[in-house]
């Protein structure tokens, strides 16, 4: 899906309509459609449509209305700045919120009924666990505001194509580095979890032979 719809597709769609003589605007809309057909064929699968297909959606429009009225390529390719940007944004503003925008699209994505869904939501009155996912927030919110900013550099500098491509490769390349990010630091968090945990144990099993009262049963938590 993601190699025909979002990353194969478009760029030999739009190769092949420049080609054929076709302005890069009309090119750049049409093989837009390819990213929005995706997203509805997965929406069709999943029978939902999730915010970030939302915001993707949004970013193509939005994207295609100005390609359209002002005839310049290079305002059509901010289009996939709109949604880093709002996804950027958002994560930064939920942090003001009880739970913040990662935890929530983490919920949604592993399922709210299903039993690491129910395990992600019953850690969360962990105060070890909200902080982590706070800085988890913090740290995306930053990373895509910065792929954002580097889109629009690109595109501002480089060729209609070159920038075509980029724009298509640069959200993986920023994602795989903040998802390798996120299983180091959340191994790092649990670690550090299992060493306060044991620790706690220890305190307390030395505390209840002083005062000759038994030991806490193995997995206590005090």
């Amino acid at each position: 899906m993601i190699i025909v719809f979002d990353l194969g597709g478009p760029l030999l769609a739009y190769g092949l309509l420049r080609s054929a003589g076709m302005s890069a605007v009309a090119a750049l809309v049409i093989s837009g459609v390819l990213p929005a057909l995706g997203i509805a064929m997965g929406a069709m699968v999943d029978r939902r449509l999730d915010v970030l297909g939302v915001v993707v959606l949004a970013g193509l429009v939005v994207g295609t209305v100005l390609g359209l009225t002002t005839h310049n390529a290079r305002l059509y390719l901010l289009d996939g700045s709109v949604p880093s940007a709002l996804f950027a944004v958002g994560c930064l503003l939920s942090l003001r919120l009880r739970q913040p925008l990662i935890f929530r699209l983490a919920v949604e994505i592993l399922g709210p009924d299903t039993p690491k869904g129910r395990d992600v939501i019953a850690a969360w009155r962990y105060p070890g666990f909200r902080r982590a996912f706070r800085i988890i927030t913090v740290v995306w919110g930053a990373g895509y505001l910065v792929e954002a900013a580097v889109r629009v550099v690109i595109v501002e500098t480089t060729s209609t194509g070159i920038a075509l491509l980029c724009s298509k490769l640069l959200p993986y390349v920023f994602v795989l580095s903040l998802s390798a990010w996120k299983l180091v630091y959340g191994e790092h968090e649990k670690k550090k979890a299992e060493r306060d945990a044991t620790a706690s144990q220890g305190t307390t099993t030395i505390m209840s032979t002083t005062t000759g009262a038994p030991p806490a049963p193995p997995g206590h938590r005090a």
